[in-house]
């Protein structure tokens, strides 16, 4: 064992700096079929000392063989300091063989080959895209009736006391992650002239209200806002004829809570209050929805916070093998609406990557310059749907990220691909994304091995969906 040290303190000498230690990876040899590389102390003290580059994964000995597996960015030289048989008869990454030398101290030298990949990523401006209107709640007519009734008169929320008659906290109603929805139902006595919404979703959201199909406005969000106030003007009611206000919001998920004892992780999501001018609170009768089935949840593979209350979400349209046919023809959501509201696009394609290389994919949507009014960016919101799996919101007025990266095992990078987005546009003018665009990192030849796609149950219809 002393001996081994010495070899180890020997080669350390030819270290120049901090920085050329850095190439150099320590990896405990197995020391069982269960544990592998990663827990034995005893086998720790024989540890090779290996410059493998990029990443190194693995080190065996079995005889007179030394097996290293790792990863690649570029052609790499290899060097082993101890823990080598004394006489080394093969040297194999990622199970191929190299040529190799061993000097009269024991340090083996060799060149691991980096061989560059061919693939080519789908153009997601045409693989053609289908859409369908995920906002239909604000169209005459629409049935609200299998909607959950706010009619609780207390809130189970002990950190903020009520100020309207009954609960607007979506959490008392068993919805505690993704979009809102609201519907308030009034009769008009003809007095009413503006509406005051106070709503509250979490650093960044945002919320939009209409009345019947008339757009009034929308919050619309910055990064330190927890929450946001609205007075909105209202259209000349008729007398006797009733209305119906209805507010899609953003729930950012529950607050961290930072500081011991305020219970800042209890902060209600949904309306906290509102006004209807010259009306009682009590005129307007309230309902909600987010997820279907709140907490007995649809999608036990993908888990409950997968999705909210978009009517796409609710109907599971944003699953593989949505029933898209008889959507409208698209160019996807660069195409966007020309109006406030939410639409829904899909496209399928299919992947065909390389095996033994780990090439990350991203979706990429362009920060777009285009102001509006002069003095800020136009507002909208996207999600990402990739496969089943919600895996990024994109909001463009508050922003910076606008690269989501999605691992394989979401992508299934050997066949079909399902790709979701849904843009909600919180202006009168409606919004499209600039440009989206799938966008492959680093091309690294891999020993990882196969990846295993993550459970993709696929659309079925869902009977309750409303």
């Amino acid at each position: 064992m002393i001996g081994k040290f010495l070899v180890t303190i020997d080669a350390l000498t030819n270290f120049k700096d901090r920085n050329s230690a850095y190439n150099y990876w320590v990896l405990s040899l197995p020391s069982d079929p269960v544990s592998g590389n990663y827990t034995s102390a005893s086998a720790a003290l024989s540890a090779p000392i290996v410059k493998a580059g990029y990443l190194l994964r693995t080190v065996q000995v079995k005889g007179s063989t030394l097996a290293l597996t790792g990863d690649l960015n570029a052609t790499t030289p290899i060097e082993v300091i101890g823990g080598a048989p004394a006489k080394l008869s093969k040297l194999t990454f990622n199970g191929e063989e190299l040529r190799f030398n061993q000097s009269k101290t024991g340090v083996v030298t060799a060149t691991a080959i980096y061989k560059n990949a061919s693939f080519s990523v789908p153009d997601l401006a045409t693989v053609g895209w289908k859409t369908t209107n995920s906002l239909p709640e604000i169209a005459a007519g629409y049935d609200d009736s299998q909607w959950t009734d706010a009619d609780l008169t207390y809130s189970n929320n002990t950190v903020r006391n009520l100020t309207t008659p009954t609960s607007l906290y979506a959490s008392d109603y068993g919805y505690h992650a993704g979009n809102l929805l609201y519907r308030g139902n009034f009769v008009a006595s003809g007095n009413e002239s503006s509406l005051y919404l106070f709503t509250q979703g979490g650093s960044a959201f945002g919320a939009s209200a209409w009345l019947n199909s008339t757009f009034l406005g929308s919050w619309l969000g910055y990064d330190a806002a927890m929450n946001g106030n609205n007075t909105f003007t209202l259209p000349n009611l008729i007398p006797g004829s009733s209305y119906i206000i209805t507010v899609l919001m953003d729930n950012q998920g529950l607050d961290e809570d930072w500081t011991v004892g305020t219970d800042g992780n209890k902060n209600p999501r949904g309306i906290l209050n509102y006004r209807l001018s010259g009306r009682p609170q009590s005129s307007i009768t309230w309902k909600l929805t987010g997820n279907l089935g709140g907490e007995d949840y649809k999608d036990r593979t993908r888990g409950p916070l997968n999705e909210g209350g978009l009517y796409t979400e609710r109907q599971g349209w944003h699953l593989p093998g949505a029933p898209t046919s008889s959507w409208k023809n698209s160019s996807g959501p660069t195409e966007g609406i020309p109006s406030a509201g939410v639409a829904f696009y899909s496209t399928t394609f299919d992947l065909n990557m390389p095996t033994g290389y780990d090439i990350p994919l991203s979706i990429s949507i362009a920060n777009s310059t285009t102001v509006a009014n002069g003095t800020r960016y136009e507002a909208y919101r996207a999600q990402i749907y990739v496969n089943g799996y919600q895996f990024g919101k994109y909001v463009h007025n508050v922003g910076p990220q606008d690269l989501f990266s999605v691992p394989e095992g979401i992508w299934n990078y050997h066949g079909s691909n399902y790709l979701g987005i849904s843009l909600w546009a919180l202006e009168a003018g409606g919004a499209r994304l600039r440009n989206l665009s799938l966008v492959a990192g680093p091309v690294i030849q891999s020993g990882y091995g196969p990846v295993e796609l993550s459970p993709m149950t696929g659309w079925e219809e869902r009977v309750d969906a409303y």
